[in-house]
């Protein structure tokens, strides 16, 4: 039976219903399920092999994005965050992309690139025709060096010259990686072909590593939003119930997306406003590949190096009008992976592929950005209406209420009294929790 993201209330619901209608809707059994997110994956003998000087574990919450439809397909996506709205803003915002048809995203090619330096050359131009007229021999010797890669129909496929200046050549293979992130594959073949390339061009053999800008391994995220369903939200003020719409005070849809394109138009701009534009997107991108895994180091790299590409920091994401709709497209390298690494020993991250129902590194990649455009426009329509505090902070005051002592239903009986006080404090928080316990 396919999968159904849209489930009304499910923030309402304690810990272990969640958990067993996850479990139902993703086909994964309760039982490991709920081991898996007690234990938090590993434990501390686990991570001694994963990596050095080991003391423990560092838990981090691990949550599920709701009412994602992407490329016409019902989808739940794992997030791990620490930082609250981001799990709740996606979903909302996902809500509303879904009712105008879900996202649409793509792969474009799907090849890591291998870099091959070279220095103190003496004739760049000559060494640049000795390599290409040796592509077929170094992509040989790269596809020796990763057999595996090659029975599972990856390998080198492409080879450039670039010419840096002041004697440096650069040497770029492209690699299919199929599943895999590649980071090892890539630094394998750059390896294998580096010291054939520097006699070539006769010169010194630098480094042999791939590069984080993976451009010709970029998703693309496109979607449309009604302009009346980007002032509609959820009756309680939360982005996670959904069940329950209503208008926004004060605001038309019409101005909301107005507002956004206005946003986004200062984004295009402005680098001081892109480089938070682009941090509401890798919200939602860097909590899909954490939950998954992944390295969101190389991914952070990757899309703030594309950003500056053209000499100017520049925001990943655009939205425009058309058609009377407010259209969102979001375009940058990444690079995810569902084999190898940390993926062969960490169990919450193979749970959270099971639950999203991941198909091959390009799927995943399509789930992240889709991830990321959803955030993107969830902060961007606050900023056009309440302005990104409220449901910030009415999300934190559920955090601040937990550190007070609430337990259970006092967690948000407690965090609506802060809001409505406006003083989100943890001594405001254990007065409140007084006065409710004394009154119960």
């Amino acid at each position: 039976m396919p999968v159904s993201s849209r489930i009304p209330g499910f923030y309402r619901l304690p810990l272990a219903e969640r958990r067993a209608v996850i479990a139902a809707a993703a086909d994964v059994p309760l039982h490991r399920l709920s081991q898996v997110m007690d234990d938090g994956g590993i434990d501390p003998n686990a991570a001694d092999k994963i990596v050095e000087n080991v003391l423990g574990v560092y838990g981090l919450p691990f949550g599920i994005a709701l009412n994602f439809r992407i490329n016409d397909e019902d989808r739940l996506l794992p997030m791990v965050v620490e930082e609250p709205s981001v799990i709740a803003a996606a979903s909302n915002a996902a809500r509303m992309v879904r009712e105008a048809g879900g996202f649409q995203a793509m792969i474009e090619r799907e090849l890591m690139t291998a870099q091959v330096q070279l220095f103190d050359v003496p004739d760049a131009e000559r060494a640049h025709r000795a390599l290409i007229e040796a592509t077929e021999e170094l992509l040989a010797l790269g596809r020796d060096a990763v057999p595996n890669l090659l029975k599972r129909g990856g390998g080198p496929r492409e080879l450039s010259v670039r010419l840096l200046g002041q004697g440096v050549v650069v040497v770029h293979v492209q690699v299919d990686c199929k599943d895999a992130m590649g980071a090892n594959l890539v630094n394998s073949v750059a390896e294998a072909i580096g010291p054939r390339a520097a006699a070539l061009a006769v010169g010194q053999l630098g480094l042999r590593i791939l590069t984080n800008l993976c451009d010709q391994r970029r998703v693309k995220v496109s979607c449309r939003v009604n302009a009346h369903a980007l002032v509609m939200a959820a009756r309680n003020g939360s982005g996670g119930t959904l069940e329950s719409w209503a208008p926004v005070p004060g605001h038309q849809g019409e101005d909301v997306l107005d507002g956004i394109v206005q946003a986004s138009r200062f984004a295009e701009l402005d680098p001081y406003r892109a480089a938070t534009h682009n941090k509401g997107i890798m919200n939602g991108i860097d909590s899909v590949v954490i939950a998954t895994g992944n390295d969101y180091r190389a991914v952070e790299a990757g899309a703030h190096a594309y950003a500056a590409q053209g000499g100017r920091y520049k925001p990943l994401a655009v939205w425009t009008k058309r058609d009377g709709q407010l259209y969102g497209e979001l375009e940058m390298p990444l690079s995810l992976g569902i084999v190898g690494g940390t993926l062969r020993v960490h169990p919450t991250a193979r749970i959270a592929l099971e639950l999203a129902a991941v198909k091959s590194a390009a799927d995943l990649a399509a789930l992240a950005g889709a991830a990321g455009l959803a955030s993107n426009l969830a902060a961007l329509r606050a900023l056009a209406t309440e302005g990104i505090q409220r449901g910030h902070m009415s999300l934190h005051a559920r955090s601040v209420a937990s550190a007070a002592g609430a337990l259970n239903d006092e967690v948000e009986r407690v965090a609506l009294a802060l809001c409505q006080s406006g003083q989100i404090t943890v001594d405001n928080a254990r007065a409140v929790l007084g006065h409710l316990r004394r009154v119960d």
